[in-house]
């Protein structure tokens, strides 16, 4: 009988007391409030991170392009084919390796962000609105610290 006070005092944990947990509620919350934003354009926020490192890198690989958003490649084709399907996205046979396929936008893709780019800061906007400038700024650092310390323990360490 003692085991089991003893096993149930241990077990009895405040989620608040737990950062994992607010790790998941931020999340949580920075998803909710880009779904509001973003819902009538139909983009995910993985679709639009892809989209935006395609824009920002034309001719990019699948492989770099995972590793450039904190995604694995299997994810990341996934994200590309509805992409592709919606005439957001090329892709082509990499003429140095043929197994690799290279990613650009096109011009829809393109016009696509503009539009999705207003409605995700709004959501950026919302997110950190609770927070004053200084508190934003090392909100910032802070999650920085603790992802490039870590970031072998991710199976996709996003890259800088």
């Amino acid at each position: 009988m003692n085991d089991d006070v003893t096993i149930a005092k241990s077990t009895n944990l405040d989620l608040r007391t737990l950062p994992g947990h607010y790790a998941r509620r931020v999340h949580q919350l920075a998803v909710a409030m880009y779904t509001q934003e973003v819902s009538s354009l139909n983009v995910t926020p993985v679709q639009y991170s892809s989209l935006q490192t395609i824009c920002n890198h034309p001719g990019i690989d699948q492989k770099t392009l995972a590793s450039s958003v904190g995604s694995d490649t299997a994810t990341i084709g996934g994200v590309i084919d509805r992409l592709e399907a919606r005439g957001l996205v090329t892709r082509k046979v990499a003429p140095h390796d043929r197994r690799a396929r290279l990613i650009t936008p096109t011009e829809k893709g393109v016009e696509m962000l503009g539009a999705v780019i207003p409605a995700m800061l709004r959501s950026q906007t919302r997110f950190l609105a609770p927070l004053t400038a200084e508190e934003r700024e090392e909100f910032m650092r802070l999650m920085k610290v603790l992802i490039d310390s870590d970031a072998e323990l991710s199976n996709t360490p996003a890259k800088e």
